[in-house]
């Protein structure tokens, strides 16, 4: 007996289903399983994680936060980039700060819910504070020396021409003092919460300031990246925080230098990406040697 069309074409699909559904469903994500378990790669395909006495402490693909309850760094520990993922380094949030190069004005409110910071300001508050932490000159470019995006809204007699006839330093607020006294001849104001000064017309002037024009506070130190989750910082950041671990630690700066550099890994292939340095595989390696006082 012959079947009908329309059902001879609806047993070869459901068969074509079948068939690529114990292919692509089954049989190859079991391969790729048991690829993964290979030696050399099963610790990849686990997550890298990290065991001390038994106990899993991290992965070595997503970093940590070296805080205190309080959020504050624990001086002992290099610390790792900031991270915008949930309250940091979340991988069930991971994400990038969505705020990019013209984030210079902040949102003043007396509602802390609609305040927020430009990414210049993050930036500023950052550099100072591992500055402070470090010893280092925390001064960057357009940053006030409290800490905030050195931005004024130049307010003009004819708009975009004229005299200039009001000038506002728009991240700064009382009780703090401008950071210039005066702007081609005008009495700089501290910016007043709630109030939106590019909409009324201020003309907003990023300024410089008498920075370092390399700071002492690398990028990386003071910028989220992409993911949120980097695992390492740069060479550059880990040998400013050497001598406060070293103090910490009463340890030999040499020793601890000699442990950063073990814990740095190359560029990929040779010629990718940029050299790092693993932050938890660097504090555990610390905490093994030289244990806290």
């Amino acid at each position: 007996m012959r079947l009908p069309s329309w059902l001879t074409q609806h047993l070869a699909a459901l068969r074509a289903v079948l068939v690529f559904t114990v292919l692509l469903g089954l049989a190859y994500p079991l391969a790729l399983v048991a690829a993964g378990q290979l030696p050399g790669l099963s610790g990849t395909a686990d997550g890298s994680l990290i065991t001390v006495d038994g106990k899993t402490v991290g992965s070595a693909l997503i970093g940590q936060s070296f805080t205190d309850g309080d959020g504050n760094p624990v001086p002992r520990y290099f610390q790792s980039r900031p991270s915008a993922a949930g309250d940091g380094y979340d991988p069930t949030s991971t994400a990038a700060g969505n705020l990019g190069p013209e984030s210079v004005v902040d949102t003043l409110s007396t509602d802390p819910e609609a305040a927020s910071e430009s990414l210049l300001t993050q930036v500023c508050t950052r550099s100072r504070a591992v500055g402070a932490l470090d010893g280092v000159d925390g001064r960057r470019p357009y940053c006030t020396p409290d800490g905030v995006g050195a931005v004024l809204a130049v307010f003009r007699a004819d708009g975009l021409t004229g005299p200039v006839i009001r000038v506002v330093s728009v991240n700064q607020v009382a009780p703090a003092t401008p950071f210039v006294s005066s702007w081609q001849g005008v009495p700089v104001e501290l910016a007043r919460p709630d109030e939106d000064y590019v909409a009324a017309g201020g003309l907003i002037v990023p300024v410089r300031g008498d920075a370092p024009a390399t700071p002492a506070v690398p990028a990386d130190a003071v910028t989220a990246s992409g993911s949120g989750l980097d695992p390492h910082i740069s060479p550059a950041y880990a040998q400013i925080q050497v001598a406060r671990v070293a103090r910490e630690r009463a340890a030999d700066p040499a020793a601890v230098r000699a442990l950063v550099a073990k814990h740095t890994t190359g560029r990929s292939l040779g010629f990718m990406g940029e050299p790092g340095v693993n932050v938890l595989e660097l504090n555990l390696a610390l905490d093994e040697r030289f244990p806290a006082r």
